[in-house]
């Protein structure tokens, strides 16, 4: 995950323009909202990057911790943030010193395709314990093996072509072709995982999950899930 977090804590060109960056982080807080089913809710975001809707999700609940492992976001967070008092910033180391059954509401969005199997493992159980037994893990935007990136290309010119966009999504998919970004992914790669093997790692985890019917964000190629504590699910 090192050389994917140095490169988002760079100048880097993932956004078509502002308009494109600005309703990404747009959408993606009114999916989290969507599953916040109590204004006193404690909801942490985990590996938020720059989160700049956060404000809405926190309007939202009754506090919401932004966990980033890049320093260079992390500031941002904080500079950003800093007068709203329902708003905590937090690195990923923080969260293990986080006192445990605290958090009603995980998500991980857009994350498990930049950790490797054991990450990812790590990152479920740090979850796991800050899970308050009724909480709820929702682990969105995880890539499949058998769909290429086509469909993200064709993902993006539709949301690009919905909210006017569009001549700066096909520059900016010319400019991705040539950029870090798409040496990185060669390079290093990206996780996918089939929805049965998903599941199957999440309850190796301890979680009693399945799959919901809407991806977070705006690419429906994509899958989101809900875990819950698999002890939790046995009780009822």
């Amino acid at each position: 995950m090192d050389d994917w977090i140095d490169y988002y804590d760079s100048t880097h060109t993932i956004y078509a323009s502002k308009l494109h960056r600005d309703l990404h982080f747009q959408v993606i807080a009114r999916d989290i909202i969507g599953y916040i089913t109590s204004p006193d809710a404690v909801v942490l975001d985990y590996a938020c990057g720059e989160a700049l809707s956060a404000a809405k999700v926190a309007d939202a609940c009754g506090k919401l911790y932004l966990a980033e492992p890049a320093p260079g976001v992390r500031g941002r967070l904080i500079a950003r943030f800093a007068p709203n008092t329902k708003i905590r910033v937090r690195s990923l180391d923080d969260l293990r010193k986080m006192e445990e059954t605290s958090i009603d509401l995980v998500v991980m969005n857009s994350v498990a395709q930049y950790m490797t199997a054991a990450e990812l493992d790590s990152a479920f159980a740090v979850v796991r314990r800050l899970l308050k037994p009724s909480g709820r893990l929702v682990l969105g935007d995880i890539l499949r093996p058998e769909v290429g990136m086509g469909k993200d290309v064709l993902a993006l010119l539709k949301f690009a072509g919905r909210h006017g966009f569009l001549k700066d999504a096909v520059y900016g998919l010319a400019s991705t072709a040539l950029s870090d970004y798409r040496q990185l992914r060669s390079r290093v790669g990206l996780q996918r995982y089939g929805e049965d093997e998903m599941i199957a790692k999440l309850a190796a985890a301890g979680f009693s999950a399945s799959r919901t019917h809407v991806n977070i964000g705006h690419n429906p190629w994509r899958m989101t899930f809900v875990a819950r504590h698999a002890l939790e699910i046995g009780r009822r």
